[in-house]
C-alpha cells in the first residue's frame, strides 16, 4: 500500500477512535481507567506477563465499546422510527461491553489485588524500571491523554489540527526519554532541535495553531518527566 494511501487509512482509523471518545462518555471512562491501570500496574511492579494480559484485556474493552458504538450508528441508520428490534440490537451490543468489561475487572482484580495488599505492608515503596520501560509507557500514556484531550476540546483530525497537537506531544516525550536515557548533552541537544523542528513544521503547514503546539510539546514532556521521576 503506498504511503500516502497508509496515512490516508490510518487518519480515518484514528478519526473513528475520537469520534467515539467524544459522542460516547463510556469510551472516555474506557480510556480513563486504562491510564489508571497502566500506572497502577507499572507503580506495583506486577510481572511482565500479568501486565501485558491487563495490557490485552483494556484493549479489547476498548475495541468492543467502539463495535458497540458502530452497531448503535448502524442502527440508528437503519431504524428511524423507534422499533423493538432496535432496542434489542443495541442491548444485546451493550450487553457484550457490560461482559467484557466485567470481565475485564474480574482478571484486573486478580492479578493485581496480591500486589496491591503487599504494596501496603512494604511501606507504600513504587517500583523502579528500566529508562526504556519508562519511556514506552510514556509514549502510550502520552497518546491516550492526546485522544482524550482532543475529544474534550472536540476540534480538528487525528493527524491534523485540534488541541494539542499529537506530533508535538509524542516528539517532546521521545526528546525528555532521551536526555533522561543517554544523560549525556549532545543527544539530547540534538533530540530538542529535532522536536523543535517537528513544532514548528506543524505551525508552517498550518495543520496547528502555536498554542496547540505549545501544549502538545508540555503534555509530553510534563507526563514523560514525571514518569521517570516518580519510576527511574
Amino acid at each position: 500500500m503506498p504511503l500516502r494511501k497508509w496515512i490516508k487509512s490510518t487518519n480515518h482509523a484514528i478519526e473513528g477512535i475520537l469520534h467515539a471518545a467524544k459522542t460516547e462518555r463510556h469510551m472516555r471512562y474506557h480510556l480513563y481507567a486504562a491510564v489508571i491501570v497502566l500506572l497502577a500496574s507499572f507503580a506495583l511492579g506486577i510481572s511482565w506477563t500479568e501486565f501485558i494480559a491487563l495490557v490485552i484485556l483494556s484493549i479489547v474493552v476498548i475495541s468492543v465499546e467502539m463495535v458497540n458504538t458502530a452497531i448503535e450508528a448502524i442502527t440508528d441508520i437503519l431504524y428511524k422510527e423507534h422499533d423493538p428490534k432496535a432496542k434489542e440490537i443495541k442491548d444485546i451490543a451493550a450487553g457484550a461491553v457490560l461482559i467484557t468489561a466485567l470481565g475485564a475487572a474480574i482478571v484486573g482484580y486478580i492479578i493485581l489485588y496480591e500486589p496491591t495488599k503487599s504494596f501496603f505492608y512494604r511501606g507504600l515503596t513504587i517500583a523502579k524500571h528500566s529508562g526504556s520501560d519508562i519511556a514506552v509507557i510514556a509514549l502510550v500514556l502520552v497518546l491516550i491523554l492526546v485522544v482524550i484531550t482532543k475529544s474534550f476540546f472536540g476540534r480538528g483530525k487525528p493527524l491534523r489540527g485540534g488541541m494539542p497537537s499529537g506530533h508535538a506531544a509524542v516528539s517532546f516525550s521521545i526528546w525528555v526519554a532521551v536526555t533522561f536515557i543517554t544523560e549525556s548533552f549532545m543527544p539530547s541537544a540534538l533530540t530538542f532541535i529535532l522536536a523543535v523542528f517537528i513544532a514548528q513544521s506543524r505551525v508552517s503547514i498550518g495543520a496547528h495553531k502555536p498554542l496547540e503546539v505549545i501544549a502538545g510539546g508540555l503534555l509530553g514532556t510534563a507526563v514523560t518527566f514525571l514518569l521517570f521521576k516518580i519510576f527511574a
